[in-house]
């Protein structure tokens, strides 16, 4: 593997060659703004939210898809940048919902993060917006998953995530301009369509439009402490994360896969909250009924299909 040397605002940095400059940049702890951007995600510069200016170049250039090269020169911010940048989010917010103080993402929102840095208000307008904003959810269907049409940005990381996964791209882009929006198949709910509740996409949104439902209300960001523990369901061994108030575990919620088609999946999440927190919360489980797909409220041993060793397991639980 080669290896190239440039600087970025003034350090040098060394990076693999092909290496994009926002990945580059993170080696020496800078950190350029993304929203549409993920490591292990097709790279599609929609939010432009990542522009910078490289020496010799008229124009300013994307971050995310612009590859490192030998002797190359950056600038991750000056004036006309942070402008470009107060734009985008001021447009950002024109279409979002004001309602941050009950929002279930405050705290990890990467659009609040980014307007609270760049100093962006919201302010008021008679324009359209997308979505429902006058509903608090646009799709609670879901046991596992609540969707909010008015706060997606468009950013597609739920869509590219969720065609990772080869068997299951759901999510895609439906309609064109001002009414864009994120489908599941052909325009269904999250229960009607073949959605498997892994909760890949909430884990990609940068904001709050894809929600765990397992978590809503229960406590907030800053509230909790966190435990990092693997998923005992399968080889794979995917990262979850237990929130804990005031020494008791509350709730279960995945971390973003590694690596290229890793997935993440219901049943692995409900084995590690069974284990971690098993609280009066049933599980549901989707079936077909009468032509349609519903989901159907059932108990732990159904869910987690260990109908046979089920008992063993709760009575080692009790035993720790």
């Amino acid at each position: 593997m080669s290896f190239v040397t440039l600087t970025i605002d003034g350090v040098t940095v060394r990076a693999r060659a092909g290496e994009s400059v926002v990945e580059a940049a993170k080696r020496v702890n800078i950190h350029i703004p993304t929203l549409c951007y993920l490591k292990d995600l097709e790279v599609v510069s929609a939010c432009r939210m990542c522009l910078v200016r490289i020496e010799g170049v008229g124009k300013l250039m994307t971050g995310c898809s612009t590859p490192v090269v030998e002797g190359m020169v950056v600038v991750t911010e000056d004036e006309q940048i942070a402008q470009h940048r107060r734009t985008l989010l001021r447009l950002y917010l024109d279409n979002h919902p004001n309602d941050c103080l009950t929002c279930q993402k405050a705290g990890e929102c990467e659009l609040q993060n980014l307007s609270y840095r760049y100093d962006v208000k919201f302010r008021d307008h008679e324009g359209a917006r997308r979505g429902k904003p006058t509903a608090e959810f646009s799709d609670t269907t879901s046991p596992y998953i609540l969707r909010d049409e008015s706060k997606c940005i468009l950013c597609g990381r739920c869509v590219r995530t969720c065609a990772k996964v080869e068997t299951r791209n759901v999510l895609t882009f439906a309609n064109r301009g001002f009414v864009t929006k994120i489908s599941a198949d052909a325009d269904q709910t999250l229960e009607e369509s073949t959605c498997v509740s892994c909760n890949r996409c909430v884990v990609a949104c940068p904001v709050g439009a894809l929600v765990d439902r397992r978590v809503y209300g229960k406590i907030r960001p800053w509230q909790s402490k966190t435990k990092g523990v693997k998923c005992k369901a399968c080889d794979y061994g995917c990262n979850m994360e237990i929130l804990v108030d005031k020494g008791t575990p509350v709730a279960v919620r995945a971390k973003a896969p590694q690596g290229e088609d890793r997935p993440l999946c219901l049943k692995g999440r409900l084995m590690t909250e069974f284990e971690y927190v098993y609280g009066p919360e049933a599980p549901f489980k989707k079936i077909d009924q009468d032509d349609k797909r519903v989901f159907v409220e059932t108990d732990w041993a159904d869910a987690l299909e260990l109908s046979g060793i089920f008992e063993k397991l709760q009575s080692l639980r009790e035993e720790e």
